[in-house]
């Protein structure tokens, strides 16, 4: 039996995939390398290219592969990107979702784990953020998420599926093989990381006024070896008959931009120029999750909690592949 991965050639669908493999689970990728990697892919895996829209592709894939359960990670997530082409994340996450749902039912899928978001919530009323807040994301890149969760819902009502969302907050470090290597890059860690191997001139910080003990914006990370640990722990909840849920994905405690610059500084041993920016419209001071559902129904614990662990492996992976996978 094999779990499918969507998006398995992406940043954390690849680590997924690298500790399901350790755990000797069958897996099989679907990943149309529109932001994933082909050389994140082991070349020993079944890997398919392709968009999860496909219905013939994805019957395809259940015809030749015995699927008991699946991962779903392929999307568009730029939350930027998603406000100037909401089209383009409704089609990809939404549509394409809604078809690949509907041909994993006709087939007799009923488990399937779900990458979400804590964009789903919106503006935090309350922290830490636990799973019963008001859900008003202020992105289409969050309602598109939150689309495809009350999707998944009603089709548990109607057809069986039975699911987990995972709903992360900020997905950071690296595996030795494994790592961040997006274009366009958008988040602070390897754009922080890049400032320290000089491919960027500076480091830009959007706004030094917040309500936070520096005045910048704190927010929760999580190893993506943590996120693909709960992924695995997902599937198992839900091979044991657990119920539909979703889940949140933190640590728990946060960090503010600055102090990743800091921790940068003292684990690379490089200068990083910073230049304070004005504040960017719809960043909340801080973004901070409450897991203890995921440790009580998952049971599940965080390896690396500490920021400056996190950030050392990223820069380990960084300095092992300056130019990405391309240098792989």
């Amino acid at each position: 039996m094999a779990v499918l991965v969507t998006g398995g050639a992406g940043y954390i669908g690849s680590a997924t995939v690298e500790m399901l493999r350790a755990q000797k689970r069958e897996v099989v990728i679907l990943d149309n390398l529109v932001y994933g990697h082909r050389e994140a892919v082991f070349p020993d895996t079944p890997f398919y290219e392709g968009n999860i829209g496909d219905a013939e592709l994805v019957k395809r894939i259940l015809g030749e592969h015995d699927i008991e359960a699946c991962v779903h990670f392929a999307a568009y997530a730029y939350v930027g990107e998603s406000v100037t082409k909401p089209a383009v994340y409704y089609q990809n996450n939404v549509v394409q979702g809604l078809r690949f749902l509907t041909t994993l039912t006709e087939a007799g899928m009923k488990r399937i784990v779900f990458s979400s978001t804590c964009a789903t919530y919106g503006e935090p009323q309350r922290l830490p953020l636990d799973e019963t807040h008001p859900q008003h994301p202020t992105s289409p890149y969050g309602a598109s998420k939150l689309m495809f969760e009350r999707i998944m819902q009603d089709f548990d009502t109607a057809y069986g599926l039975r699911f987990v969302a995972l709903r992360y907050f900020n997905a950071c470090g690296a595996t030795p093989e494994r790592g961040e290597d997006h274009d366009p890059e958008t988040h602070l860690i390897p754009l922080v990381l890049w400032a320290a191997q000089g491919k960027r001139a500076h480091i830009s910080v959007f706004g030094s006024d917040y309500d936070t003990p520096d005045g910048t914006c704190v927010r929760d990370y999580i190893h993506i070896t943590d996120l693909a640990s709960a992924h695995l722990a997902a599937l198992d909840y839900l091979q044991n008959d657990g119920a539909s849920t979703a889940i949140n994905l933190g640590n728990g405690q946060g960090y503010s931009v600055l102090e990743v610059i800091e921790t940068a500084r003292e684990i690379t041993g490089k200068h990083i120029e910073v230049k304070m920016e004005p504040r960017r419209a719809g960043d909340p001071s801080r973004l901070i999750a409450d897991a203890k559902k995921a440790r009580e129904v998952l049971g599940w614990q965080t390896r690396y909690p500490a920021l400056k662990e996190i950030i050392g492996t990223a820069w380990a992976w960084h300095e092992a592949h300056p130019n990405g996978y391309e240098s792989s």
